[in-house]
């Protein structure tokens, strides 16, 4: 019979305390660090947060501990689980707490790409001291923004004209909102915590509150690229300035909905 899921703050919290204690049992272990919700800013944690961390080991034992997940199970009974990177694996304990895990060695954690994190435990002579903070990846230039976005307007018109239609959707209503949310960030000043390096999508209804209402036109599904793409360029112009070649060649795709055929492999 399945557990009943009860997957709260607190809970969350006590499986990766857990998790904690089974790696200072095993051997090779040498650092537990909790990431996203549960690593540096707790106050995002809820009842749909899942465990997302780092296990560093020696090198000899990583193989052991990617391949392996005895010492989750020592934890809690799990209901499924994968490796999904070369590093690490996806886990569904039977309660529903999912954990999303990567393993490296010292020398790959310092050279790893990453929000910073919080030390949940390490091992006695492995100091949380010595850690570099990572460094995280900045926006690219509002210039660089815009120009992608409109570029990524530019392809999705072009593959909607050709007939492909999910192409096109995930190149505008998909790539280009993602630079629209970057544009937005670089334009209403510096952020603190809120922000993903990572996923520019995550927690947009908090950061941008006056964009939310654009959302739905702005992503109207599949089938409405084209009034998506007239809604993002109306924002863009609306809040940075659009060079006038590429707009002249997106109000001519827009203009004309029997836009001619294009040939395959552009």
């Amino acid at each position: 019979m399945p557990l009943p899921r009860h997957v709260t703050p607190a809970a969350l919290l006590r499986r990766l305390d857990g998790i904690a204690a089974s790696l200072e049992g095993q051997p090779g272990t040498l650092l537990l660090l909790g990431l996203g919700s549960v690593g540096a800013d707790l106050r995002r944690l809820d009842d749909h947060s899942d465990l997302d961390f780092f296990v560093v080991v020696e090198p000899a034992w990583k193989a052991a501990y990617v391949q392996g997940v005895h010492w989750l199970e020592q934890v809690a009974p799990l209901a499924f689980h994968f490796q999904n990177t070369p590093d690490g694996r996806k886990a569904l304990f039977e309660d529903g707490i999912l954990a999303e895990y990567a393993v490296f060695t010292p020398d790959e954690l310092g050279a790893a790409t990453y929000a910073a994190g919080r030390v949940v435990w390490a091992r006695a002579g492995q100091s949380p001291l010595s850690m570099r903070e990572p460094p995280v990846p900045a926006p690219a230039s509002l210039d660089w923004q815009v120009n992608e976005a409109l570029t990524n307007l530019l392809v999705g018109l072009h593959r909607e004209a050709r007939g492909e239609t999910l192409s096109a959707l995930r190149f505008v209503q998909g790539y280009a909102v993602d630079r629209v949310l970057n544009i937005a960030a670089l334009l209403s000043g510096p952020e603190t915590d809120q922000r993903d390096p990572f996923a520019p999508e995550r927690r947009a209804e908090v950061r941008f509150p006056a964009l939310v209402p654009e959302f739905a036109a702005m992503m109207p599904g599949y089938g409405h690229t084209r009034a998506a793409a007239r809604t993002i360029l109306n924002w863009l112009r609306a809040h940075v300035a659009v060079p006038a070649g590429l707009a002249r060649e997106l109000d001519r795709l827009l203009a004309d909905p029997e836009e001619e055929d294009i040939p395959a492999g552009c």
